[in-house]
């Protein structure tokens, strides 16, 4: 039996108009455009376009429930399978609607079974491009407009805001594409300063210099390619700026004595005014086996659950996580905490780096606190002891990159 050979997939995403622009320059012999637009997704439509050869195809879907997921797990997904065993599709090139972040999408290709079997088995992501307006992109990130206030929703209930999307979409890219001019030699030097620390390694380059038999050679040969983020992993892919530039600097936060819980909560005000983007996670005393994710950007405020620690007793065998995290827990295990830890790291704008370590250090543990013990840790009031539901818990769960997640907007 011939094994199936998998077809080349492009992922495009972006708040800019710029990404249609580099989807149609893809658009050659044998090329399959993909677009979900989901403006209509609240009222339960999703209208569906598929460009192959010379077909220019729309189709208005009506979902059971509203939301990304249903798009992927309903059609998407299904859609990518059956073009890829068309004979006269030789690439996919999919065009992310502008509320999508890749993450999930490529989370979804691996893990999601549609029949019997993912569809990576079909497909084969070769690049992730994230075109980046330049004109506004450094509003969108430092700004703290919600995407319903865009008309930009992803579902009824999206509460993400611009910043948290367009930084999320720049993060997942293995290539930035630069999209038009920046209005003024301080406004391009500020987003590249903040372009620096949040995606260090990620090759940029202009949209108005592409070609067509060009582009895919861009990718560098480490690129992630869809893949999804180790929670606990490396918190910044290569080697960012440590000064200050444009007023933008990069905090990486660590300590080996848990959060109090009360405190922490308190603490993460700071993480909302002033500052780019949050990454990171967090050992709170209160429930000393769930690591903590952290994510912010803009006026909002992800706190996810990334698993139980090493050390944990439900925690995971070293041999079946990454060994990118087993040298980082080897690094800073504790011979009574193991590898749990406090490892955020921080890029600021208008807060200061110093004002943002001490009050994340101001929610440590104190001596006598630490001294105390888990037992008493483990009676303190906690202000996060509850998740909320997602909306369409039967597609979720298996959608979702955090397992559970708690969003806080101010």
């Amino acid at each position: 039996m011939i094994e199936n050979q998998r077809v080349p997939l492009v992922l495009i995403s972006g708040l800019s108009p710029g990404s249609g622009t580099l989807a149609a320059l893809l658009r050659t012999e044998g090329t399959a455009v993909v677009h979900h637009n989901l403006r209509e997704i609240t009222s339960g439509v999703v209208r569906r376009r598929v460009q192959l050869g010379g077909r220019d195809q729309t189709t208005t879907l009506e979902l059971a429930h509203g939301c990304v997921s249903c798009t992927l797990r309903e059609d998407l997904l299904p859609l990518l399978r059956k073009l890829s065993r068309m004979p006269q599709v030789t690439r996919i090139v999919l065009k992310l609607d502008e509320a999508m972040e890749p993450e999930p999408v490529g989370w979804a290709l691996r893990n999601v079974l549609v029949g019997e079997t993912p569809v990576i088995d079909d497909v084969e992501p070769v690049g992730v491009f994230t075109v980046v307006d330049c004109e506004s992109w450094l509003d969108d990130v430092s700004g703290d407009d919600l995407l319903g206030e865009r008309g930009l929703l992803a579902s009824p209930e999206d509460e993400r805001t611009v910043a948290q999307v367009a930084l999320a979409q720049v993060e997942a890219a293995d290539v930035l594409v630069l999209s038009g001019a920046a209005p003024d030699a301080w406004t391009a030097a500020k987003a590249s300063a903040i372009l620096d620390r949040v995606a260090p390694s990620i090759p940029r380059v202009e949209l108005s210099t592409l070609d067509s038999t060009t582009v895919l050679g861009l990718v560098p040969a480490d690129a992630r390619r869809g893949a999804v983020t180790d929670m606990h992993g490396a918190l910044l892919r290569g080697q960012p700026p440590l000064h200050t530039d444009c007023g933008i600097a990069l905090l990486t936060f660590t300590a080996q004595r848990p959060f109090h819980p009360e405190r922490l909560h308190e603490a993460i005000d700071v993480l909302l005014d002033g500052v780019i983007r949050t990454r990171g996670r967090a050992w709170v005393a209160s429930q000393p086996d769930v690591a903590f994710w952290i994510e912010s950007a803009g006026g909002g405020l992800g706190i996810g659950h990334a698993g139980p620690w090493l050390a944990a007793d439900d925690g995971p065998d070293w041999a079946d996580v990454s060994p990118e995290r087993r040298t980082l827990a080897s690094l800073r295990w504790h011979p009574e905490h193991g590898d749990r830890a406090q490892e955020i790291v921080v890029v600021t704008d208008r807060a200061t780096p110093d004002e943002v370590e001490a009050a994340l250090t101001g929610a440590l543990l104190t001596d006598e606190e630490l001294a105390a013990g888990p037992p008493a840790w483990q009676c303190y009031p906690d202000p996060f002891g509850s998740w909320h539901e997602e909306p369409c818990e039967d597609t979720e769960e298996d959608l979702q990159p955090v397992s559970n997640r708690k969003e806080e907007n101010q």
